[in-house]
């Protein structure tokens, strides 16, 4: 995968969750406005320091997240 340079992660911006280029603008929101049928144009209108590339990213960030594979550590004694 490319190296991601528009989502940013700083635990003093919400909290630390993925932020696009550490504005308090959130990679959940993005994909959450896309996913309620928002088009990309109206994200953009909407938020105008916003650029295409970060939506971009935004999915891409996504695409990536869900290949993750959590791997146990193991049970722990009772």
């Amino acid at each position: 995968m490319k190296k991601l340079t528009r989502i940013t992660f700083d635990p003093n911006v919400m909290g630390g969750k993925p932020c696009i280029r550490g504005m308090r603008i959130t990679v959940g929101m993005v994909l959450g406005m896309l996913a309620s049928g928002h088009s990309r144009q109206r994200i953009l209108d909407l938020y105008p320091y916003l650029e295409p590339q970060d939506i971009d990213e935004s999915l891409a960030y996504a695409a990536w997240r869900v290949e993750e594979v959590d791997v146990p550590l193991g049970s722990l004694p009772a």
